[in-house]
């Protein structure tokens, strides 16, 4: 069995500047969780089946990235915030669409071979640090905050991933999300 996932990725000026901080984060503070994925929105949670599987989950996504567009449905992601908790930095983020998106994704996608239900995510976020060492949250944030400007020009994807045992991971397919 393969392990898989659907994300909205960010592309363009903001991608940029989270991709230094994850790195200059890594020099400063070492390795936190958000170290081990690319900058993304989750929109499922993993999910296993096999390889021979993939063709149809890239065509219940199209259909339903499709249908979203022939309905004019908004698919635009807004960022709310940046947050800085305990435990937690990251972009809350907002697209009124999505959810939407997602579910006629979820009905779409009826593969005999997966194991368990797509479970959808509800709190969309991009995470930029999370299990963390305590004593480096202030150093954390302040970098954020110099570092990330959350209007900067940004694109988002729509992805479907496949996550290896390697912890390499293979694009299958991306779509443009836009208002």
């Amino acid at each position: 069995m393969s392990e898989f996932i659907v994300y909205a990725c960010p592309q363009g000026e903001l991608a940029e500047q989270i991709k230094e901080f994850y790195q200059e984060s890594l020099d400063l503070c070492g390795l936190n969780a958000a170290h081990y994925y690319m900058p993304h929105c989750t929109l499922t949670g993993f999910f296993q089946d096999h390889e021979s599987a993939i063709s149809l989950y890239i065509k219940a996504l199209e259909t339903a990235y499709n249908t979203a567009k022939l309905t004019a449905m908004p698919l635009k992601i807004q960022i709310v915030k940046m947050t800085f908790k305990p435990d937690w930095h990251g972009l809350e983020l907002e697209a009124e669409g999505i959810p939407a998106l997602m579910i006629d994704f979820a009905q779409l996608a009826t593969s005999p071979t997966r194991p368990e239900t797509l479970r959808l995510k509800t709190w969309l976020h991009l995470s930029l640090a999370y299990e963390f060492q305590p004593q480096y949250a202030e150093r954390l944030e302040h970098l954020a905050q110099t570092r990330i400007n959350p209007q900067a020009q940004v694109d988002w994807e729509l992805r479907f991933y496949q996550r290896h045992p390697n912890h390499s991971w293979t694009c299958h397919q991306s779509w443009l999300l836009k208002a």
